[in-house]
């Protein structure tokens, strides 16, 4: 049986690198759908050696754009994360380093008209039903990939792609503080569920007996401390309205220490099974959203500037991220998040997937 060629485009976005369909390019049938990306990929398989995927959760991620489906939105983004190892697609989560490719991809294909200078894309994330609106530098229509903007674990630097988040509390777990308490004990220890765009459990890296200054190879070393994390994320995930989570990857899991490096707080972030190389985009705004709410594990820990707009550096192991956040009057919840992200577009083409998993009789 022949391949099936699916037009693709492969793409960094933020600390994050996968590919990019348009939704009219891929099956119909979600469980289709499903098996098409796990060849597209390579999953399941440690290395993904017979597909596009990196061997690694954070080049293992798929966005999957289409028109607006609501009004105040100019595209879809529905992202998928292909599992490395296991034969499994979850859209459990939004993806905020994926993001950052979004609005270049849409220009780029047509899917949103250029404008002289900086095009704005307003993205409804669909995972969750937010929207996020993504500034893209784009000179005489063109988008501009080069640039000045840096940003900790990706070499070089790039056009800025500022990103703000609208209504992004509790997008996954239905509140900002899902389980209705600043602080919760789980087995002995305590923990802040929050949600403000990525379902976290932060906890003290001291009370796990850490310092929380531990490199990511050191971290997924520790089997001691990771069956520890997994109990916890079992036992919240049901207290966070997510259910049996034994299958899923969120909640994220974070431990936080002070900062030791001129920032706001440092994390080591599990996502879940493996420690982050640096932290997710959306992972980045829960924890700086804690970090500014008095009363949660971060209090007594966090550096924090004045007033209600804070810019807060959030460390992790190869550097850190900025994030913006505008607090409510009462300095109770969050109005507003924004940071800022880059990407480039690697490659586009056509990715081949056996003619066993779609067939050419089936949409």
């Amino acid at each position: 049986m022949m391949q099936r060629p699916i037009p693709v485009v492969q793409m960094r976005g933020g600390t994050s690198k996968g590919l990019f369909f348009h939704a009219t390019d891929l099956p119909t049938d979600p469980a289709l759908r499903d098996r098409v990306l796990l060849a597209a990929m390579g999953s399941p398989d440690v290395r993904q050696i017979d597909g596009l995927g990196g061997a690694d959760p954070l080049t293992s991620k798929v966005a999957i754009v289409s028109a607006p489906t609501r009004p105040d939105a100019d595209v879809d983004y529905l992202f998928a994360q292909v599992v490395v190892n296991e034969a499994r697609v979850d859209y459990g989560q939004n993806c905020g380093n994926m993001l950052a490719g979004v609005g270049p991809f849409a220009i780029e294909t047509g899917l949103v008209a250029s404008q002289d200078g900086e095009t704005t894309v307003a993205i409804h994330m669909v995972n969750t039903g937010q929207i996020a609106v993504a500034s893209v530098q784009t000179p005489k229509g063109r988008v501009r990939y080069d640039g000045e903007q840096a940003i900790d674990g990706v070499p070089g630097t790039a056009a800025a792609i500022p990103l703000e988040f609208r209504d992004t509390a509790g997008s996954s777990c239905g509140a900002l503080l899902p389980t209705g308490n600043l602080r919760d004990e789980i087995n002995g220890v305590e923990v802040t569920c929050i949600d403000n765009g990525m379902p976290l459990v932060l906890m003290r890296a001291a009370d796990m007996g850490r310092t929380g200054y531990e490199t990511r190879a050191e971290l997924d070393a520790d089997e001691e401390l990771k069956a520890r994390i997994e109990a916890i994320r079992l036992k919240v995930g049901p207290l966070m309205n997510l259910g049996d989570v034994s299958s899923r990857t969120v909640p994220k899991m974070c431990l936080v220490a002070e900062p030791r490096e001129g920032g706001a707080i440092a994390t080591r972030t599990f996502i879940p099974h493996r420690c982050h190389a640096s932290i997710g985009v959306l992972g980045a705004v829960s924890v700086a959203t804690a970090a500014a709410l008095p009363g949660t594990v971060c209090d007594g820990l966090a550096v924090l500037g004045k007033g209600s707009l804070l810019n807060l550096d959030i460390e992790h192991p190869t550097g850190s991220m900025g994030v913006q956040i505008r607090l409510s009057e009462d300095g109770k919840s969050v109005d507003t998040a924004a940071l800022i992200r880059t990407a480039r577009w690697l490659m586009d083409g056509r990715v081949h997937v056996p003619g066993a998993v779609w067939p050419e009789d089936e949409a």
